[in-house]
């Protein structure tokens, strides 16, 4: 069994769908091993998106992403990476079909309802971020 991380980003909380989305997940035969109700901060942020806090448009992630708290999840299953961002579909909820967790919530390319894992490797990287070890369960 492989686990993934997940975040319910702020336009998922505000528009009350985070209920929708987990079912989804659980559905597709996913166990919740972490779970959490958090404000994000500048300095985990700014972790979080290493990759692109020198880019211009780093600002408006992180004000978004800050702008209400957050669910943080660990989620375990097969494949579970893969599976997932099926079941999101892609980062521009405007490109995702109908039927994917973007393409049913999602409204732009920022606001697309989750942040999951890409791979294996982030995952880890990801849920020991955002996570203790102790706050990881088996299930």
């Amino acid at each position: 069994m492989q686990k993934t991380f997940v975040i319910y980003k702020p336009d998922c909380m505000e528009q009350k769908h985070v209920g929708a989305v987990l079912s989804r997940f659980e559905s597709a035969g996913f166990s919740v091993v972490g779970c959490k109700m958090m404000q994000l901060t500048s300095e985990l942020l700014r972790d979080h998106y290493a990759h692109v806090a020198d880019k211009s448009f780093y600002p408006e992630i992180e004000g978004f992403m800050s702008s209400r708290p957050v669910i943080a999840m660990a989620l375990q299953g097969d494949d579970i990476v893969a599976r997932v961002r099926d079941l999101l579909g892609p980062t521009d909820s405007r490109k995702a079909a109908k039927g994917t967790i973007r393409g049913d919530f999602g409204t732009e390319m920022m606001k697309n309802v989750v942040h999951a894992s890409d791979s294996d490797e982030n995952a880890a990287i990801e849920i020991n971020r955002f996570f203790k070890p102790e706050e990881i369960f088996t299930v």
